[in-house]
């Protein structure tokens, strides 16, 4: 057999379903995971804080620190959100300043992380909010020496407070009011 019968014949007898449809499908596919894991091409929003694209998404404050706020969150009264308005928790685990959450606890409430220097928006109080040194070297925002985390069934959505109250990777998760203590109200 000559060099192109074998070729052709492994393409149509061995593996008939690879066709240049089906090749070009994966990366294609490949490449929308990777732009949505990176927070999407940029464009016209380029300069604003990443927001996620999927409920798997580690949300994050920006590169010059973010913001961190209040807002009305359900029965929950004022609480703290991030720039984007998505709730954020503290974790009773956390002792002094420092997260107890990494590994798979991570993949499920993300930390609010930066780059800078986190910034107060309404209500907030900036003299409450500092950073801490993950045990991965990045840094994650606290508020009154709490470590602040998002909550991935949230899914970046304002307003969301799915994770309030739960018991979970030994401890409770709790949103955050302005005096930076847990409020327990309205939990599960």
């Amino acid at each position: 057999m000559s060099r192109t019968t074998l070729r052709s014949t492994s393409h149509s007898t061995t593996r008939p379903w690879r066709s240049r449809g089906v090749r070009m499908a994966v990366p294609v596919a490949a490449l929308a995971a990777a732009a949505t894991a990176c927070g999407g091409s940029g464009g016209a929003h380029a300069h604003r804080p990443a927001v996620p694209l999927a409920a798997t998404s580690a949300p994050n404050t920006s590169n010059e620190g973010g913001t961190i706020a209040t807002a009305k969150v359900g029965n929950l009264g004022q609480i703290l959100v991030d720039g984007e308005g998505r709730t954020v928790y503290l974790f009773e685990k956390d002792q002094g300043g420092k997260s107890s959450c990494a590994g798979a606890c991570a993949a499920v409430w993300p930390p609010v992380t930066t780059t800078g220097t986190p910034h107060a928006g309404s209500d907030a109080k900036a003299s409450k909010l500092g950073t801490t040194t993950r045990s991965d070297g990045k840094k994650q925002v606290t508020y009154g020496g709490h470590p602040l985390y998002y909550y991935t069934p949230d899914g970046g959505v304002k307003g969301s407070a799915k994770g309030q109250g739960l018991t979970q990777f030994g401890a409770g998760w709790y949103v955050v009011s302005s005096a930076g203590q847990k409020v327990e109200k309205g939990g599960s």
